[in-house]
């Protein structure tokens, strides 16, 4: 018990040292702020990716054991959410999740939700009780974690369909509500 309210603590601390050590690689600064995406980007506090950045590649096993790569999905716009079934703010976004993945999964969406180190047991009985459909990867030994730089949950990267990173959020989104949708209705028109 104490482990996991300790673990609970260290994660909610740790997306402000996310934010302190992502300066570098993620910045508003620089961008064109007449841009419908950069609009709603800062709307939705999504810290904008260096142009020509490229989601680094990976191979997880889905919920059938079935072995999905990233690489595999390009041309198609990518929500990879990394989050665990003890982790508050994870379970609070995940119905917005959710209805963003039913609404825009047939327009090429592709939601994949990274489990951190849980077993397939619990993330199953997780999923069926909450009536979750979107896809769940496994990342039993944190290797997409640590190639993401994923330090706390939630942490979202939105690629794009060039298979480049646009932006990252660490923490909890309401990824169902109007700034959001209008975000992924941009992304998923654009031709790159």
């Amino acid at each position: 018990m104490k482990a996991k309210v300790t673990v609970s603590i260290i994660v909610l601390l740790l997306p402000l040292a996310g934010l302190i050590l992502s300066r570098e690689s993620f910045s508003n600064r620089g961008k064109d702020p007449a841009s419908t995406e950069d609009y709603l980007s800062k709307k939705l506090n999504i810290e904008i990716s260096e142009r020509g950045k490229s989601a680094p590649d990976f191979e997880l096993l889905d919920l059938t054991g079935k072995p999905v790569r990233l690489q595999n999905l390009r041309a198609r716009v990518i929500f990879l959410n990394f989050w665990a079934t003890w982790c508050p703010p994870c379970r609070l976004e995940m119905p917005t999740m959710e209805e963003l993945h039913k609404e825009f999964r047939s327009q090429g969406l592709v939601l994949l939700a990274i489990n951190y180190r849980e077993s397939a047991a619990e993330v199953k009985a997780f999923l069926e009780e909450h009536r979750f459909t979107f896809p769940v990867l496994f990342d039993r030994e944190g290797k997409a974690f640590d190639l993401y730089q994923a330090w706390s949950l939630p942490t979202t990267y939105l690629i794009g369909k060039n298979g480049e990173i646009v932006g990252r959020v660490v923490g909890y989104r309401d990824w169902h509500s109007e700034q959001a949708r209008a975000l992924f209705r941009q992304l998923l028109e654009d031709k790159a």
